[in-house]
């Protein structure tokens, strides 16, 4: 049984997430997630702009489908109209590697990606699409998280 109180962090590497220090010795940092649809320009810079002034560091969107994804570099760009330059992270779904690829302008706003490895493809696919998705990263030197739900 693990007693209530402070537990000893997992030792991680720090990784820099548009400017936000994640991991290692950084502080916890406050993430949220938008629950806009993603291709809604104006609603979801919104709500991304809220988030950030409750306290949020880090916030992550939704890019499922390909209106989502060319939306992102218009949020990016409404927010540092709005002065709100907190990261934004991707959080991708099922065609991340083809959202990805076909949409650089989108893979390039994102400050980092989040993968879950059970929403990237299925059987011999799935390696071939995560590797796209990694690729992707190594392109425009942004950070990535598996995450596992």
């Amino acid at each position: 049984m693990t007693e209530a109180g402070p537990q000893p962090r997992r030792r991680s590497v720090s990784v820099d997430v548009g400017g936000v220090r994640v991991g290692g010795d950084a502080p916890i940092v406050v993430q949220s997630m938008t629950n806009t649809d993603t291709a809604a320009v104006e609603e979801t810079a919104r709500q991304v702009a809220a988030l950030a002034g409750a306290g949020s560091e880090i916030v992550r969107i939704t890019v499922d489908r390909k209106e989502a994804a060319a939306a992102v570099p218009r949020i990016k760009e409404r927010l540092l109209k709005m002065g709100v330059g907190v990261p934004i992270v991707g959080d991708f779904h099922y065609i991340g590697h083809k959202l990805l690829a076909d949409y650089p302008a989108c893979a390039e706003a994102l400050d980092k990606y989040r993968i879950n490895p059970g929403n990237v493809g299925f059987k011999e696919k799935k390696d071939r699409n995560f590797s796209m998705m990694i690729d992707q990263a190594l392109a425009f030197d942004k950070p990535v998280r598996i995450g596992v739900n």
